[in-house]
């Protein structure tokens, strides 16, 4: 049959088992609006500002295993785009963006509402399509999925000139899986790499599990919880790979780097064998390099993506190919090996006797007794209250932090931030997003006053679509990590971290049609916690709690700093 561009896109994603995306209209992609209208394959969802668009499709990959889609106008419809397709090309998320040109007769003419869309985002997606030719589309838009999903995932963008979405052409099914010459991910594991690491994790005496957000994305998290007992050893997961190994489990001892626990960056540092499992020594994570390199260890660094090893730290047993399947591989020769000897098994009890007098010094206790609000006490509270079962989005600043200390995630994929690009604005789009993906979920968005106004205008979309997050504002009137650094580093000088002027969020959230809770008193948490879940479960809840002014987040990790350096608290500096 003959269709227009329009209803092939439309058809190609139907065909990939899409059920919803997000987008805003404009004059370059009107055809693919009204193909839209047209069909019942799936549901779009209006947001108020495309930013949040590319968001909320972000945190509907995260939190499902799908490929999110989003859909944007040319010109500023797309460059508001690029922050979010930033944010999950930092973080290896999944994503098809679809984006509208000017007509293929006006590209380079400086059209109304032109831009380069493929230039501009060339340095932050993985891949990007101009489709120049109707005929193109359909296998175009095929391979953007099968790009965006597999190998080391990342977003995909396939920018469609108007001219394109209204031409016809011959649609054909797809016949068979999509297959391209020059893209062929190694997703099996060497197995004599990974024998040779089998071999020196038998003969560690003080092993040490480092695991990035290549294991969730991989949905490795049985593989590795396997893999942590049969080895014995103490696991650290970053914040990307929160929930990869439960919090709950004896072998955890929290996350590492910058506002790591104690216990975990001391036994990254002083582990004669770390094996990093879908993880890319991240700066937040070792601190400064040539003192991370300074403990004489050998490493073995397991990835999908050949480029991230050996990139910032080099790996002594490079494994190229899915954590997944390496780690069924690693986990069967582990067991064919058998336990450890006598001598390993003395050694691995002497190492975790250590590591348990690193955990005693508890790192992460607070002032309990203090009248103020403190912030972590409400992200415990919220913890209790949810049972540590709830899709927890977070925005960036101190607030991720103690969201990532303080609330204890016990499966893969309920924590839900911006790691690598760091990313205000975001909690709130993708708290809609998991929503969507998870629609009897409860759904937490922890935030802070500077962060919730960056994106504040999706609250008209909660409402059209009833989306019923619970936003807890960590409102310390101060863009809080910033104060922080500083009061640590610049002598106290708070150059525009004060906010000044702070809307009255109450009666902002309910001119909106949501309902808005002032919190000012430490007995009043968690009765408002409790309310926002249970009295009010079906609608959307704001809590605007105010919190100590002048709370930092410890432990600390300074710039250029190793991970042994670590300030445990304000007396230590």
């Amino acid at each position: 049959m003959e269709l227009i561009g329009a209803d092939i896109v439309v058809r190609c994603l139907a065909e990939q088992g899409v059920k919803h995306i997000f987008g805003y209209p404009g004059g370059a992609v009107l055809y693919i609006y009204d193909a839209i209208y047209k069909q019942k394959d799936f549901e779009h969802i209006l947001v108020r500002h495309e930013q949040a668009a590319v968001h909320a499709a972000d945190a509907y990959s995260r939190s499902s295993k799908e490929v999110g889609v989003c859909l944007v106008t040319s010109g500023p419809g797309l460059t508001n785009a690029v922050t979010g397709i930033a944010t999950a090309y930092m973080d290896s998320i999944p994503m098809v963006i679809i984006s509208g040109q000017v007509p293929s007769r006006a590209i380079g003419e400086d059209a109304f509402q032109e831009c380069d869309a493929v230039g501009i985002t060339r340095p932050c997606v993985k891949h990007n399509f101009l489709v120049r030719d109707v005929k193109d589309l359909a296998d175009t838009m095929r391979k953007a999925f099968y790009i965006a999903k597999t190998g080391r995932p990342g977003p995909v963008l396939v920018d469609i000139p108007k001219d394109v979405s209204m031409a016809m052409c011959k649609y054909t099914p797809p016949k068979a899986e999509v297959k391209m010459r020059s893209y062929a991910p190694t997703t099996k594991g060497h197995s004599g790499q990974i024998k040779k690491a089998a071999q020196m994790l038998a003969a560690a005496q003080r092993p040490m599990v480092y695991v990035g957000g290549g294991a969730i994305l991989a949905n490795a998290s049985e593989e590795l919880k396997e893999f942590v007992h049969l080895v014995g050893a103490p696991c650290t997961t970053t914040l990307m790979a929160l929930g990869a190994l439960s919090a709950s489990d004896e072998h955890y001892v929290g996350m590492p780097g910058m506002h790591g626990t104690y216990e975990a960056n001391m036994a990254m540092q002083h582990s004669d064998v770390l094996i990093a499992i879908g993880a890319r020594f991240d700066d937040r994570v070792v601190g400064n390099t040539k003192h991370f390199m300074s403990q004489p260890r050998k490493i073995i660094h397991i990835d999908i993506d050949p480029s991230s090893i050996s990139k910032r730290v080099r790996a002594d047993v490079p494994i190229v190919g899915s954590v997944k399947e390496v780690l069924e591989e690693l986990n069967a020769v582990i067991r064919e090996l058998g336990g450890p000897r006598e001598k390993q098994a003395k050694a691995l009890k002497a190492w975790w006797e250590q590591v348990n007098t690193w955990r005693a010094r508890q790192c992460l206790a607070y002032d309990t007794e203090a009248d103020v609000i403190k912030p972590q006490f409400v992200v415990q509270k919220l913890w209790e209250v949810t049972g540590g079962d709830a899709f927890v989005t977070s925005d960036v600043g101190q607030h991720q932090m103690w969201a990532a200390q303080y609330y204890r995630f016990n499966q893969p994929r309920r924590w839900i931030n911006s790691g690598g690009l760091g990313t205000m604005g975001v909690g709130l789009p993708y708290a809609m997003g998991v929503q969507k993906a998870n629609p009897d979920a409860q759904i937490a968005v922890i935030t802070g006053e500077g962060s919730i106004q960056m994106n504040i205008q999706e609250l008209a979309t909660c409402k059209q679509y009833g989306f019923t997050p619970k936003i807890l504002c960590l409102n310390n009137r101060y863009l809080g990590m910033v104060r922080q650094w500083q009061e640590l580093d610049y002598e106290k000088r708070y150059s525009e971290s004060y906010m000044d002027s702070i809307p009255d969020f109450v009666k902002l959230v309910e001119s909106y049609g949501h309902i808005g809770i002032q919190v000012e008193r430490k007995e009043d948490v968690e009765p408002a916690i409790r309310d926002a879940f249970g009295k009010y479960k079906d609608r959307l809840v704001f809590l605007n709690i105010i919190t100590d002014r002048e709370e930092n987040v410890w432990p600390m990790v300074k710039a250029g700093k190793g991970l042994t350096e670590m300030l445990l608290g304000p007396n230590d500096e």
